[in-house]
C-alpha cells in the first residue's frame, strides 16, 4: 500500500503541472510518487477546475511573483513617505 497524500497536496502537485508547466515525470521522480498517481491527480484537478471547485494553492513561482510585487509597492510607499516628510519639513519651518 502506497503513501496517502492529502487532497491539498494532490491538488498542489497537479497545479504545478497544469499551471506552471512542470513535467509530471520530473515531479514523479522528485517527489517519489508513481507517475500514474500524478496523472490521475492532474485529471482530477482539471475536472475540478472546469467545474470551478478548485481551491487556490500558491505555487513557489506565484509566491515569488507576489513577493516581488509587494516589495515594489513597499518601496514606492517608502519613497512617497520620504517626499511627504521633506514637504512637511519645508512647510512647517518658521519664517525668520
Amino acid at each position: 500500500m502506497g503513501k496517502h497524500h492529502s487532497n491539498e497536496y494532490r491538488e498542489y502537485v497537479a497545479k504545478m503541472i497544469v499551471e506552471e508547466d512542470k513535467k509530471a515525470t520530473d515531479l514523479a521522480y522528485e517527489l517519489e510518487i508513481p507517475y500514474s498517481s500524478i496523472q490521475r491527480w492532474v485529471k482530477q484537478y482539471k475536472e475540478k477546475k472546469v467545474a470551478g471547485q478548485s481551491q487556490e494553492y500558491i505555487t513557489p513561482s506565484e509566491l515569488e511573483k507576489l513577493k516581488k510585487q509587494h516589495e515594489k509597492e513597499m518601496k514606492a510607499l517608502q519613497e512617497e513617505n520620504e517626499i511627504l516628510k521633506k514637504a512637511m519639513h519645508i512647510f512647517t519651518k518658521k519664517p525668520k
